[in-house]
């Protein structure tokens, strides 16, 4: 059932920004892509601050991270499809071939990562664990491709490449990017233990069970196989990237 509404979004999607003319397609790509990196750096902090202030009770502390995703998702792309549309208001000719190209190009384009971070944003949905055949583990788009891990793969590179930083205490924060050395005894050892599917699953199974804590703060504790911290850098997802 997920992979068949999957397969809608992609396809509604696609259409939707192909008709905008390969100008307006491109536009809308770039904002989709900036918007959806923003989305999952501000969320959990985002849905933290909701807990603390707003509604706490034991449900909403699990409905306010889609929320918190969703809405900056919405927000940002529309900021800046307006901005781009102010700052690129003509349109330029093309030939016919580039023309068609260009505009299912950036439109296809533009449906897949509306759906890696829709799929996404189910991972923090107050749902059960396994759902209407979404389960973490699978490639969960006809089982050719994992949307939802590129997507989170994705925002895990440009958090160490094009938009890393250095914070206060001289670390460059890694979105979903916890450190912990494979080998305890050795410093050296340190690897990335990337857990936002697993914590997010284990949050819902949780939910279903009644046992769970609170949203925007699912557990930051790495794969069961990785050793307990030695206080290396990087970050486990609720503090941005």
């Amino acid at each position: 059932m997920i992979d068949v509404l999957l397969l809608v979004i992609l396809a509604a999607v696609t259409y939707s920004v192909a008709s905008d003319g390969p100008w307006g397609a491109a536009i809308t790509f770039v904002s989709v892509l900036l918007a959806g990196l923003l989305a999952m750096n501000f969320f959990e902090p985002l849905a933290i601050f909701f807990v603390k202030n707003f509604m706490n009770s034991y449900l909403w502390q699990f409905r306010w991270d889609i929320i918190a995703l969703l809405g900056l998702f919405a927000i940002f792309v529309t900021g800046f499809r307006m901005l781009g549309e102010k700052l690129l208001p003509t349109y330029a000719e093309v030939n016919n071939l580039l023309f068609e190209f260009a505009r299912w190009g950036f439109g296809l384009a533009t449906g897949y990562v509306v759906m890696a971070i829709i799929l996404t944003a189910l991972h923090v949905a107050p749902l059960p664990r396994d759902f209407m055949g979404f389960t973490p583990e699978r490639k969960n788009f006809f089982q050719i491709s994992a949307p939802d891990r590129q997507w989170l793969a994705f925002t895990q590179y440009v958090s160490e490449k094009s938009l890393s930083r250095v914070n206060r205490f001289g670390i460059v924060p890694i979105f979903d990017g916890p450190s912990f050395p494979r080998n305890p005894s050795d410093p050296n050892s340190m690897q990335v233990w990337s857990s936002f599917p697993i914590r997010y699953a284990d949050r819902r199974e949780q939910l279903a069970s009644g046992s769970g804590g609170g949203a925007g703060a699912p557990s930051s504790a790495p794969p069961a196989a990785a050793p307990p911290s030695s206080g290396g850098g990087g970050n486990a997802g609720p503090a941005g990237f």
